[in-house]
């Protein structure tokens, strides 16, 4: 029994989504193979320099508590 035209262009379809599928598994695999491995030390030392420059961002703001209104607080309960 012969089949439709539409049959075949379906599984040529099929056949091409199963090919993209195939080439993009290969490259993600390429990509895998050709990153340079990062060992866990090298990433906690970059863990903790960015985590040093971050609490020295919030110690620049600390040096001057008039700024962040701590002082405001302490007085608001002195006039009543």
């Amino acid at each position: 029994m012969p089949r439709g035209r539409s049959t075949f262009t379906k599984r040529q379809k099929e056949q091409a989504r199963q090919q993209k599928q195939r080439d993009k598994a290969e490259r993600k695999n390429q990509r895998k193979q050709e990153r340079p491995e990062i060992s866990e030390d090298d990433e906690m030392r970059k863990l903790r320099e960015d985590a040093e420059a971050q609490a020295a961002l919030f110690r620049v703001g600390a040096a001057n508590p008039d700024s962040a209104g701590v002082s405001d607080g302490d007085n608001s309960g002195a006039d009543q």
